[in-house]
């Protein structure tokens, strides 16, 4: 599981800045113990605005024992052969003529940060073979769990040296997080329509079209996600995208300021 750090509550909110030096947050709200504080005084400060979040959060971590199983990204590799030998992102993608193309653009920038306004774009193009992407119908329909990556590229009839596994991380993790809740039962039954909020996407921004595979992995579904968050350009905000022609999976882009 990846781990994550978590930073004071109060963080950019309180009127004096945290502690430098200090190590990371220690005191914990009593009630909820879903966020941390640096010190007593952020913590008294940011009950105005905790308040009323602590009884639902309080709630969910009633649960944590649940959402500790969620595995927040899938492993890089697809298989034992795949990627182990890579080196790094550039010289991996470079040997097999994807750098800087294609959906892959945004994998590496070489050490440098995506610039902002290049969120606006939307690479679609796997550039590469029909055998080695998911760029067609499934033969057949899910019959059982995906639990692993070997699992998924059987069952999508791919290589496992086929490298789709870098991108395809984000909307495998959203499947595997909807049948572990499902199974779980921590919600209703899934229908006909499923509705996602993304937040605090980025990058994931100009490679909106991986998320098409979720035409794949619920074919009797319609999924709606919002992605929303300060990365989207605010000309942006409010636009909707269709990645089928079905409208089998719509997205929606919502910008908010932190």
């Amino acid at each position: 599981m990846m781990m994550m750090m978590m930073e004071c509550a109060a963080r950019g909110r309180a009127k004096t800045p945290c502690a430098v030096g200090s190590g990371p947050p220690s005191r914990r709200c009593a009630r909820c113990e879903a966020v941390v504080y640096c010190s007593l005084s952020h913590q008294i400060s940011h009950w105005k605005d905790h308040k009323e979040e602590c009884g639902r959060l309080e709630q969910q971590m009633r649960h944590s024992d649940v959402l500790n199983d969620f595995p927040f990204t899938y492993p890089i590799k697809a298989s034992s052969q795949g990627f182990v030998r890579q080196g790094s992102l550039c010289s991996f993608l470079s040997s097999i003529a994807l750098h800087h193309v294609g959906l892959w653009k945004p994998e590496c920038h070489c050490g440098q940060s995506i610039p902002h306004h290049e969120y606006s774009r939307m690479y679609a193009e796997w550039n590469l073979t029909s055998s080695l992407c998911p760029c067609s119908e499934p033969r057949e329909q899910i019959s059982t769990h995906l639990t692993s990556w070997k699992d998924y590229y059987q069952w999508r009839c791919l290589p496992f040296h086929s490298p789709v596994a870098l991108l395809l991380h984000w909307p495998l993790t959203l499947f595997h997080m909807v049948q572990l809740a499902s199974t779980k039962k921590l919600s209703s039954e899934v229908r006909d329509k499923l509705h996602i909020h993304y937040l605090g996407p980025e990058k994931e921004l100009m490679q909106l079209a991986v998320f098409g595979e979720l035409r794949a992995l619920f074919p009797n579904l319609q999924v709606h996600i919002d992605f929303i968050g300060p990365s989207i350009p605010q000309f942006r905000n409010g636009e909707k995208i269709n990645i089928h022609s079905l409208l089998a999976v719509q997205m929606r882009l919502v910008h908010v300021d932190v």
